[in-house]
């Protein structure tokens, strides 16, 4: 197994233990919504400290259910990452690329060479 399949396995492995061990230790149970976001987090905290709160400004659009939120922040998620792949991928095909072709230069220019250059 090369270097980067073990570090690619360890890094599958983690993620997946970040994802499963809060299940399975029953973080959160301890609330009504166990894995709400920071913005729900922060709505309470707010709201404890000063009851009468009032927002600044409202959202401009009001999901109609959490799921939908759930759904929009999720493709939002999932666009990013393609966003970020692509360009990653980009750049490394460029950089692929560049050194295709002066690998067939230095190919080209050796065989260009007179016979007793490369003797």
């Amino acid at each position: 197994m090369s270097r980067n399949a073990k570090i690619n396995a360890l890094l599958l492995f983690v993620v997946a233990a970040l994802a499963v061990l809060p299940l399975a230790l029953g973080l959160g149970d301890h609330k009504e919504e166990p894995f709400t976001g920071a913005d729900a987090e922060a709505e309470t905290a707010i709201t404890e400290i000063e009851p009468d709160y009032e927002p600044w400004f409202s959202p401009l659009y009001e999901p109609p259910s959490g799921e939908i939120e759930s759904a929009l922040f999720a493709l939002q998620a999932a666009l990013g990452a393609g966003v970020l792949a692509y360009y990653f991928g980009l750049h490394r095909g460029r950089r692929q690329g560049e050194e295709r072709a002066l690998a067939r230069l230095d190919a080209r220019a050796a065989q260009d060479a007179p016979a007793a250059d490369r003797a």
